[in-house]
């Protein structure tokens, strides 16, 4: 096989990845990680399973791919991160029910034991809190207007983030996810 074979191999190869990826993602927003089968995202893109399993090996691999493509999506590095970039954030995901909906259904299946994206979810949110402080200190300095220091408020500001986007996802006539954000970090800025 020429080198440029194996290349065009490669890059094919990478395209079924995210076609399987995209796939995957789709059938857990449809049937929760628990109710989606391989069947299902192997049917999705005109596969058998053995032949999804050539690129997944199993069904938590297949999990944790479509976990990293989707925070590919959301990564900004954290040095670029300001509070009112939050807010487009939030404004970004209301354009994105589904990805939205399969994150807050994995997340919800995670807090199970056993379940395999449990420590993903528990080492994001870990990283999340950090980054969220750090956001808030090159903001606010190491108390907010509230008296409250970063790290005690960071906890809350992913909590308004994530509860905003279920009462979203649920209800999406009658809360203004974006708005209801924006509320929130006026709060931030109230003294106590």
């Amino acid at each position: 096989m020429s080198y440029g074979d194996a290349m065009n191999a490669r890059v094919r190869s990478e395209e079924r990845r995210a076609e399987i990826v995209r796939a995957a993602l789709e059938v857990i927003a449809e049937r929760g990680y628990r109710g989606a089968s391989l069947a299902a995202v192997a049917e999705r893109v005109g596969l058998t399973q053995q032949g999804l399993l050539h690129y997944f090996p199993t069904k938590d691999a297949l999990l944790v791919a479509v976990l990293k493509d989707r925070d590919q999506w959301d990564a900004v590095p954290a040095t670029h991160w300001r509070v009112d970039l939050l807010a487009s954030l939030v404004e970004y995901n209301a354009m994105r029910p589904g990805i939205i909906q399969t994150f807050s259904a994995l997340l919800g299946e995670s807090v199970t034991e056993g379940h395999p994206a449990r420590a993903y979810f528990t080492e994001r949110y870990r990283q999340v809190r950090e980054s969220m402080a750090a956001v808030l200190r090159t903001e606010y300095g190491d108390r907010l207007p509230n008296g409250l220091t970063p790290e005690r408020t960071a906890p809350l500001l992913v909590a308004v983030m994530d509860g905003l986007q279920y009462q979203w996802l649920l209800d999406p006539e009658s809360v203004d996810m974006p708005g209801a954000f924006r509320d929130f970090l006026a709060l931030l800025g109230e003294e106590a």
